[in-house]
């Protein structure tokens, strides 16, 4: 009876999960096998594997570890002094609130700082730097990516900070252990689930980012975000649209399954 009653309040789950997340997949399957004229092909993979693509390719792969490798340098100190601080409540609130904000709004608001007129050349031509061009390049592109991912940095590694028994560090420096020693031996190793999550949550969605490559960088960074978009909204080729989605959603399934996204968490008693 317990068994009957679990599925059928199950039952809503298993329907969302067909309706929105195989059934789009499959769909996107089912396209990325027709050309621009809906006749059935496989020219769209054979045209994936060309030189334009790949640059593409790797172009993304580049700067989402960039993406992600500046929001842990920056997350993990953060996180740290996060668990150390009072009124911790009240700066995971701050930490969260611009998660609720469109991810437009936000892209726009980095624009005006970074714009001809903006806060930062006022700052700079008050310093006697002059006008420099903040926007239309790949750091400004880092920038504003690493700002909105970050809070998806932070917050599981501060809760594998918090669920982190005390007890482990005041022991190791105890026996003599430096505070590097104590990190890179001890804190590090029981935090890595948090880190791996962390990274996960930022690395597949900077993968398929073309807003901000469009408004910030000026399509100077070109990604297989950029790609879809184009395709699907531009040409109207959804056949090849659909074969690189297919691909990111292929190698986003692959890079997570390599890290042990799904893997074991570090327990500790």
């Amino acid at each position: 009876m317990q068994a009957n009653t679990r599925s059928i309040y199950m039952l809503p789950y298993y329907i969302w999960i067909v309706l929105f997340v195989i059934a789009p997949v499959v769909l996107v399957g089912y396209y990325s096998f027709f050309d621009v004229d809906g006749n059935l092909t496989l020219q769209n993979y054979r045209t994936f594997f060309t030189p334009t693509y790949l640059q593409m390719t790797i172009s993304s792969f580049w700067y989402a570890f960039l993406v992600t490798l500046f929001s842990l340098l920056v997350a993990y100190p953060a996180a740290y002094l996060l668990t150390r601080t009072k009124h911790r409540q009240l700066w995971i609130l701050l930490i969260i609130l611009p998660t609720w904000i469109n991810l437009l709004l936000k892209t726009y608001a980095f624009i005006g700082i970074f714009g001809t007129y903006g806060p930062i050349n006022a700052l700079l031509g008050t310093l006697g730097f002059g006008e420099q061009q903040l926007l239309f390049n790949a750091s400004s592109f880092v920038f504003v990516s690493v700002y909105i991912f970050i809070p998806f940095m932070i917050l599981p590694i501060y809760n594998a900070l918090e669920e982190m028994n005390p007890t482990l560090v005041s022991a190791a420096r105890d026996l003599g252990a430096s505070g590097w020693v104590t990190f890179r031996r001890v804190i590090l190793p029981l935090t890595m689930a948090g880190v791996k999550s962390g990274c996960m949550a930022v690395f597949i969605p900077s993968l398929s980012l073309f807003m901000i490559t469009r408004l910030i960088a000026g399509n100077k960074v070109i990604t297989l975000g950029t790609a879809i978009e184009q395709h699907f909204l531009v040409t109207q080729d959804w056949g090849m649209g659909s074969t690189v989605a297919v691909v990111l959603i292929i190698a986003m399934a692959v890079i997570m399954i390599l890290s042990g996204g799904f893997g074991k968490e570090v327990r500790h008693d």
